[in-house]
Parts: C-alpha cells; sequence; structure tokens
C-alpha cells in the first residue's frame, strides 16, 4: 500500500512539475514576442531612420531615433500602474493577454507608416505613436511576467525559473537579430533593406504577437492569486503601494545601475560596436548575436545559484565587478578594431551584468505580497528604467556627439555604484521573502 501511494505521489509531482513548466513556457514565449517587438527597432533602426529623420550626419539620425526609443520608456511607469492593477485585481493571465495585444498595434503601425518623403512630419509623430504604445505594453508586461513566473515556479527553484523572464527577454532581441541576419544575409539586398526590407521585421513581429495572445488565453491563473482575490477588502493599487515605502525605495535602488549597464550592453551595443568600434553592418550584427547567445546562457546557471547562495551575493558581485570594470571595458571597446575582441569584451561585461538580470525580477516579487505584487514590481521598476534605462542610448550618443564619448562610461560606472549601496545594505530576499503574504 506504501509502494502504491509513493508513486500516487511521485504521479501528482511529476503531474504538477508538468503543469508549471507548461505555464513557464507560454508565459515566456509571450515575452520573447513583446521584446522581440520592442528590439526590433533598435535592430533595423540604422535602415529606417534616413527615411523618418532627414539628415547628412548619420550620428543625428541615430540620436533622433534614440530619442524616440526613450520616448517609448517614458510612458513605461503608466503603463506599469494599469498592467499592474489589472494583474492585482483581475489575473495576471488578463493582463499578459492586454499587453501583447497593443504590442501587436504598436509593431503594425511602424510597419505601415509612410516615410518622410511622403507624409512629411506625420511620419516620425505616427513612429512616436507606435513606441508609445510598445512602451504602455511592455511597462505592464515586465511586472505582470515577473510576478507570473516567480508565483507559478517551484518555491525551491523560484531564481532558476524567474531567470527565463531575461532569457526570453534576451531572446527577443536575439530573434529581432536572426532576422536581421537572415535578411541582409540571404532574403534582401542592402539597397532592397534599406528602401523597404526593414518593414518586414515588424509584420513579423505583429504576428507573433496575436499567435503569443491566444497562447496566453489558456494559461493557468497562478495559485497565489487565486487565493489573495478570495479577501473582501480590496484597496486601488496606488493606495496599496504606498503601504511600503522602503521596499519601492529598494526596487528603484537596485533597478538604475542594471537597467543602465542592461540597455547599454544590448541595446547601445549596436550602435557601438558600428559606429565607434567601426565594423561592417553584418559582422556587428555577428557580435552582437554571439554575446546575445552567451548572455542568455548565463541566465538560468546564475538563477540556480542564487538559489543556493541567495539572491544578495550576486547582486553585490555586479555592483563591485561594475563599478570597476565597466570603463576599463568600453575604453578597450572603443580602440578595438576585432571583431572577436570586440565580442570577447562584450561576453566579459555580461558575466558581471547576469549578476543582476538573472535574478531582479525574483528579487522584486519576494518583497511584496500577493495582493499589490504586480504593481509593486511594475511602477517602481519602471520610472526608473525610464530614467536610467531607455535614455542610456541617448545620452552615450549625446557625449558621443559632443566629443566625449568616454563620458558615458564613467556615467555608466557611477551609476552601477549607486546601486551597489543599496545591494550592500538591502536584506536577502530568498531567506526574507513575501511570497507567501496575500494581504
Amino acid at each position: 500500500m506504501s509502494e502504491t501511494t509513493a508513486d500516487i505521489q511521485t504521479g501528482m509531482d511529476l503531474a504538477d512539475t508538468r503543469r508549471r513548466l507548461k505555464a513557464i513556457f507560454m508565459g515566456s514565449v509571450g515575452n520573447l514576442v513583446e521584446w522581440y517587438d520592442f528590439y526590433a527597432y533598435t535592430a533595423f533602426a540604422l535602415y529606417f531612420a534616413p527615411h523618418f529623420f532627414p539628415s547628412h550626419d548619420p550620428v543625428v539620425q541615430q540620436l533622433n531615433a534614440a530619442t524616440l526609443f526613450a520616448a517609448g520608456f517614458i510612458v513605461r511607469p503608466i503603463g506599469g500602474w494599469l498592467f499592474g492593477h489589472i494583474a492585482d485585481r483581475y489575473g495576471r493571465r488578463l493582463s499578459l493577454t492586454i499587453s501583447v495585444l497593443m504590442m501587436c498595434f504598436g509593431s503594425l503601425i511602424i510597419a505601415l507608416t509612410p516615410t518622410y518623403a511622403t507624409i512629411g512630419f506625420a511620419a516620425p509623430a505616427l513612429l512616436a505613436l507606435a513606441r508609445i504604445i510598445e512602451g504602455l505594453s511592455l511597462g505592464g508586461e515586465y511586472g505582470a511576467s515577473a510576478t507570473y513566473l516567480t508565483e507559478i515556479a517551484d518555491p525551491n527553484h523560484r531564481g532558476f525559473y524567474s531567470s527565463f523572464q531575461y532569457v526570453t527577454l534576451i531572446g527577443g532581441q536575439l530573434t529581432a537579430i536572426v532576422v536581421l541576419l537572415l535578411l541582409q544575409n540571404v532574403f534582401l539586398t542592402h539597397e532592397q533593406l534599406v528602401a523597404w526590407g526593414w518593414r518586414i521585421p515588424f509584420v513579423i513581429g505583429a504576428l507573433l504577437a496575436i499567435t503569443a495572445m491566444f497562447m496566453r488565453r489558456h494559461m493557468h491563473e497562478t495559485e497565489s492569486f487565486v487565493e489573495a482575490s478570495k479577501t473582501k477588502k480590496r484597496e486601488s493599487s496606488l493606495r496599496g503601494l504606498l503601504k511600503y515605502p522602503r521596499e519601492v525605495a529598494i526596487v528603484v535602488g537596485l533597478t538604475a545601475g542594471g537597467t543602465a549597464a542592461f540597455y547599454t550592453f544590448t541595446t547601445y551595443m549596436q550602435t557601438f560596436v558600428k559606429q565607434t568600434v567601426g565594423l561592417s553592418d553584418i559582422t556587428t550584427t555577428y557580435v552582437i548575436a554571439g554575446s546575445l547567445i552567451f548572455a542568455s546562457i548565463l541566465q538560468p546557471i546564475y538563477g540556480a545559484i542564487s538559489d543556493r547562495i541567495g539572491r544578495k551575493p550576486l547582486l553585490i558581485f555586479f555592483g563591485i565587478a561594475g563599478s570597476l570594470l565597466t570603463v576599463p571595458i568600453l575604453t578597450a571597446l572603443s580602440q578595438t578594431k576585432s571583431p572577436w575582441m570586440a565580442f570577447l569584451l562584450i561576453s566579459g561585461a555580461w558575466i558581471f551584468v547576469a549578476g543582476y538580470t538573472s535574478i531582479n525580477a525574483v528579487v522584486k516579487a519576494e518583497l511584496f505580497p500577493t495582493a499589490i505584487r504586480a504593481t509593486g514590481i511594475a511602477v517602481p521598476y519602471a520610472v526608473t528604467v525610464s530614467i536610467f534605462g531607455g535614455t542610456a542610448p541617448a545620452i552615450a550618443l549625446f557625449f558621443k556627439q559632443q566629443g566625449h564619448e568616454q563620458w558615458f562610461f564613467y556615467y555608466l560606472a557611477g551609476v552601477i555604484f549607486l546601486s551597489l549601496l543599496v545591494y550592500a545594505t538591502m536584506r536577502d530576499t530568498k531567506h526574507e521573502s513575501a511570497m507567501h503574504r496575500h494581504e
């Protein structure tokens, strides 16, 4: 009889594991699609910027494109509040489904917008509208997906499972780069890509978003939300958030340096390697793709390590290494002309940047109780990313235009150091987690 009971328990455990893995896969695939749509803008900016921002100076064109990239981040706090409220009040699944649908609309607008030569200033205006829609979508995607992946995970492996948020986030950018490589090398000539081929990835993104939306409609809701939703007393998400000022401040502090580093070594690297290092379009794409593959591999490894030793040691590792090594790495990168050296330097940066990216979602989720978790993650994170993350490419290009590109290297190291002060003084959320609190 005992063996039968053990077999039944084993079968239940396997079924539960399969259910969790299926939910994590569906949530992660949707996250990948959203970030693909968002990053396709950066991957193809070198091709479409002249059509929307006429200028004889390519740096000015890229600066204008980067400014609109930053504009998409300005509205992310609004998206964070809106979709965080939906996730905390009506469910994580509904919030994630609506957000990916909005991303579909944003991609379609970019794909179909006429150029500046055709409709004048209306062209960059429509491009800005598309970025605002995508920014609203991503503002809610991060908090809802971080909450969902953390809540659906096995409590003993939260760091590992939640790390797949950044695997798919990086995977979204990597997918955009793969599409770029295929269009550059297989399907289109350079002239075709410049003329009209840059629209193709946005059409692909819209179609993928529709697919992800239908997948998300069938996701399981998390047990934590179902349990918390039984509570009769419900208050507005922002009012509830005001009860946790310390946790909000921690999210802001731990995010600032990490998000600035992340967008520097992902989004800005495409432009940096092309314009500063001086590599060709195709070689630049290979270098960035290789470094992103390496970064993706690191995420679950670091996540699993955090399940063993805690979250805080990894954050402190990122803070110390980032403060000390950012300037030397970026300086060496700006001086090299070798694609292999560029790849090694960017990958070297990822060894410490992954100390933040792999676990930041689970750390934020472990700070807040269930009833306010999605809003607690999304709003302060989105505000911080708008200030330090989305502006990183524009700040870097501004310094470059002024002839002081290296100033950005010190700026980034300084922001990481400020976050290090937070890492050193915060509690380790693995050992002091709010995951089981529903108030």
